[in-house]
């Protein structure tokens, strides 16, 4: 399972205030929300690998193919405005992602038609990475055309930074391995542009974490 966020795992971030009677309500901020899932995402993350070494042709035409793989994935994010409300702000920043995803994906297809020795279908997963793949897909849709409001905001919204993080690191270690100036050049820039949408993603998540947007559960029994 590949993701990456800004958030670092470790000791508890927060405690639920004890409630003063069995019945009352808490009110639970989205910084604590963000908190809990950041943890969840976080916590089961190995030591990150070391970036291989520069001039590999095949990690090249495997990060080339994993990265258009996912260009076409996010391309189609913004789709979900024809079938979800979102917040304009939410809307907007989706809808930059989604072009600017279908821009790189024409990009590296360009790459590859001038480039014999470019492939984008060289994916190369063994079976139960894909298998897990497409499990996890799944369930993230799921629960996207499952849930409304906050909750789908701040579902979709952590899936692109997960999204965008892997994308933008995909490009940097292509362009490490590809020995054409022009073709890493064309990489990084790539990069530069899903780094960029990453942070505004975290900014979003941030800026909603202290505004006082608030999500009502029931406190814990005494």
């Amino acid at each position: 399972m590949t993701q990456a966020n800004h958030e670092t795992a470790g000791q508890p971030l927060f405690e639920f205030p004890q409630p003063r009677q069995a019945a009352m309500k808490t009110r639970l901020p989205w910084s604590v929300l963000l908190a809990l899932v950041a943890g969840l995402m976080t916590g089961c993350q190995s030591r990150p690998a070391a970036v291989p070494t520069a001039g590999n042709p095949s990690l090249r035409n495997n990060c080339y193919s994993l990265l258009h793989q996912l260009l076409n994935d996010e391309k189609g994010v913004g789709l979900l405005r024809f079938i979800k409300s979102e917040a304009p702000d939410v809307k907007e920043l989706v809808k930059r992602i989604a072009t600017t995803c279908g821009t790189g994906a024409k990009l590296l297809e360009k790459l590859a038609q001038d480039d014999p020795s470019l492939q984008l279908d060289a994916l190369s997963l063994p079976p139960g990475e894909l298998a897990t793949r497409a499990a996890i897909a799944a369930t993230k849709q799921k629960e996207l055309l499952g849930q409304s409001g906050e909750t789908f905001e701040l579902t979709l919204l952590l899936t692109q930074t997960e999204a965008l993080s892997y994308g933008w690191h995909l490009a940097e270690v292509a362009s490490l391995n590809e020995r054409n100036p022009e073709q890493a050049r064309a990489l990084a820039g790539i990069g530069v542009d899903l780094h960029q949408l990453n942070d505004e993603v975290f900014a979003l998540l941030r800026s909603r974490a202290f505004t006082g947007t608030t999500n009502t559960v029931s406190a814990p029994p005494p």
